[in-house]
């Protein structure tokens, strides 16, 4: 699996429903579940009984065994929705070799949802455009996981990242909690997509945040090119990258680390992901993240 799991691999395999089985296979299954002690079908074990209880739940040939009571407990699955967050803004569009931070964005989002398909929960979708909010409300069945394949294929980066102006509409979406999942390269210009996650967070959602950088914008290694054009504002710029990448390279550093910290303050959680990096990691850390939801 792991040569399959290869980003340059990844992406030449144009149906995203069969590279996002492909890196999902052979990762452990059943994590993304919360799990809460309560009566159900499968058992989980005993406890002592106390004043309150149901009894219903008590034991009674553990009562004839032991003289005392105890409460059979067993395991619940919860789930909760999942809704993947697509910045689909030019900066999006910025490559690094075969391919660009939208086509990463692509294949994480369809490996995600594919998993989360798999273990049950409702998937949906939240594209940000920068005409307003693409949605497309979760639900869980396979057709419905096709119609997420579609339009995460259909995403075309252009313009900036969404308008404040347009978060209103996140409030006319779903009334329960969900588990948000933003990939982006936090390209922003007046802060909103801090303020998204504001919004997001006030409504009491679990918000992840993939971030997304190709390795040259990394590292400022542009083989050959000494002019660079900003793929939002237009504004190009000339520079000699080996009089600045040395100074460049400690304010990305300080820039990534005072994102970092900003998002962990706000209780999101962070992973920054540079597109040469393997799928499948994403998808671990993904699972590390649900198991903190369990109750």
């Amino acid at each position: 699996m792991s040569s399959l799991l290869d980003p340059k691999i990844m992406m030449a395999i144009k149906e995203l429903s069969l590279s996002a089985k492909m890196t999902v296979d052979g990762m452990m299954s059943g994590i993304n579940k919360s799990a809460v002690k309560g009566p159900g079908m499968e058992f989980s074990q005993y406890r002592s009984y106390q004043p309150g209880d149901d009894l219903r739940s008590l034991d009674w040939k553990m009562f004839a065994r032991s003289d005392r009571y105890y409460i059979r407990e067993s395991e619940i699955e919860t789930n909760i929705s999942i809704r993947m967050l697509i910045d689909a803004s030019a900066s999006m569009e910025h490559q690094d070799g075969e391919f660009t931070k939208i086509d990463y964005a692509r294949y994480l989002a369809a490996s995600l949802a594919y998993l989360g398909n798999l273990q049950g929960d409702a998937l949906g979708l939240y594209v940000f455009e920068e005409k307003g909010i693409y949605s497309l409300a979760a639900k869980q069945d396979f057709q419905h996981l096709s119609r997420i394949f579609y339009q995460l294929e259909q995403i075309k980066p252009q313009g900036k990242f969404t308008t404040p102006v347009h978060y209103k509409e996140l409030y006319a979406g779903s009334k329960n909690r969900e588990l948000l999942i933003l990939m982006t390269d936090l390209y922003q210009t007046n802060a909103e997509i801090f303020t998204l996650l504001d919004t997001l967070t006030s409504l009491g959602h679990e918000v992840l945040v993939f971030h997304l950088l190709s390795r040259n914008e990394l590292e400022l290694d542009y083989k050959g090119y000494s002019t660079f054009e900003d793929l939002e504002s237009g504004k190009s710029i000339q520079i000699d990258q080996s009089k600045v990448r040395q100074e460049y390279q400690q304010q990305m550093k300080d820039y990534l680390e005072k994102t970092r910290t900003e998002l962990l303050d706000r209780g999101i959680y962070y992973r920054l992901m540079v597109t040469d990096e393997p799928l499948d990691q994403a998808l671990r850390d993904f699972l590390k993240q649900r198991t903190k939801l369990r109750v």
